[in-house]
């Protein structure tokens, strides 16, 4: 009895996505990549019912009500996944960014009342509605780039009522909007201005008032913190992730960004579902998060746009056996872009990652940062009907043609949710 698809897209030149054990008429590739040629997808609701070959699909699908998308030359992917993004906040930073053209470091822009702090002020002045609406138009830029799911996290509020109103923005967006958003608590992103003699007192507010607050209000899914010496150290991010463990928090990390300090073994001990950055990891850090179940999050966008030279040491986490995850890590003082290609052309010709570890990277991997891998960043039947037609031939143009979209058609749960050349369609658009 076939099964009926309310969706098929079918002739494509390739469909790729992580290998799972799928049609066995399909070849693997390196990087845990699954390749078939002629391919096709059918999905009926928001779950995928078919994948392989497309005879075999149009053989094993009622298409009489369907609707089909003819693919010929394209190729389908997973929707990207994107597990590290700061989407709330009330105003790009474009002079510090020429001000860092002009010699001074991230550090010192910092010290001038510049980076978080200055997105700090500027989001506290900003109200809920403003916030939300600027945030929803780089949701919709995520989606025009591909990418159905992201994290979110606040942490330019630093402050109760601050961060509980980013919050409040990232729960109306993901209500609102069709890219799938998980939120994260990051009220240890820096200490305010008004604590910088008396830091105790902030990360005793985060610890006993912000973190209760959060989750009483299921708020958050995950608790992030920004373990750097001159930010949070390693005591001091080991308190507030096993408080926001305590209070039913899943930790993350900003781990050994700028300096080796610890993160990634931090990460390991406090059984973080991520460890992000990784830039000056350590073998003792590879090692730990090796004998864990911890995702390593690399953004090599951040390090790109900062112009610094160290790039976290992909070659040497992949040797370990370690499921590494990209992400664009979008923000407006370090990595203002929400393309998933760019960041797999970065991880390519800067971390030497092959094309498919990349994508594997953007996909599953990035979807296990999140705890949604059972759900998206794979083509699979029974997952989630979040897929990508492109309009490339082979993926491995993606990375190639750095700095392009070719992204022609973006499915959510079953719909079409962007075409190029058109505006994002009604349902993609915000309903606030």
């Amino acid at each position: 009895m076939s099964i009926r698809a309310d969706i098929i897209v079918k002739s494509a030149a390739q469909l790729v996505t992580s290998f799972w054990g799928q049609a066995e008429t399909s070849q693997k590739s390196d990087g845990g990549l699954l390749l078939i040629e002629d391919a096709a997808l059918a999905a009926r609701g928001d779950k995928i019912v078919a994948v392989g070959k497309t005879s075999a699909v149009m053989e094993a699908v009622d298409a009489s009500k369907a609707k089909i998308i003819e693919a010929g030359g394209q190729s389908i992917a997973p929707g990207f996944v994107d597990p590290h993004t700061h989407p709330v906040f009330a105003a790009t930073r474009q002079d510090e960014f020429e001000m860092r053209i002009r010699g001074k470091t991230y550090r010192e822009i910092a010290k001038a009342g510049g980076g978080i702090k200055s997105s700090v002020r500027k989001a506290r002045e900003a109200s809920e509605d403003y916030l939300r609406r600027h945030a929803a138009l780089y949701l919709d830029r995520f989606l025009a780039c591909g990418t159905t799911t992201i994290e979110a996290k606040s942490g330019y509020g630093l402050s109760v009522a601050d961060e509980l109103k980013l919050l409040r923005v990232i729960k109306e967006l993901a209500e609102a909007h069709v890219v799938e958003v998980v939120p994260t608590f990051l009220g240890a992103h820096e200490i305010p201005e008004e604590y910088h003699d008396r830091r105790e007192y902030y990360i005793d507010l985060v610890i006993e008032e912000m973190l209760p607050r959060v989750a009483e209000e299921e708020l958050a899914v995950f608790c992030d913190v920004f373990c750097e010496e001159h930010v949070f150290t390693f005591d001091e991010s080991k308190r507030i992730l096993q408080k926001a463990h305590k209070v039913g928090l899943i930790p993350k990390i900003h781990a050994d960004q700028l300096s080796e300090g610890r993160g990634a073994e931090l990460a390991a001990k406090v059984g973080a579902i991520s460890a992000d950055h990784l830039d000056y990891i350590s073998d003792e850090g590879i090692s730990a998060l090796a004998s864990s179940s911890v995702i390593p999050v690399l953004l090599p966008g951040a390090v790109f746009f900062l112009g610094l030279k160290k790039y976290a040491p992909v070659r040497k986490m992949i040797d370990a056996g370690l499921p590494v995850a990209l992400a664009t890590d979008f923000n407006p003082g370090s990595s203002p872009s929400q393309s998933m290609p760019m960041m797999m052309a970065l991880a390519c010709t800067q971390m030497r990652m092959t094309p498919a570890e990349a994508l594997v990277a953007s996909t599953e991997h990035a979807a296990a940062a999140i705890g949604r891998v059972n759900d998206v960043g794979r083509l699979e039947v029974g997952m989630q009907a979040d897929f990508v037609v492109l309009n490339v031939s082979d993926y491995k143009l993606l990375p190639y043609h750095f700095g392009m979209n070719f992204v022609d058609k973006v499915v959510k749960k079953g719909n079409i949710v962007f075409k190029s050349g058109n505006e994002i369609h009604d349902n993609a658009n915000i309903k606030i």
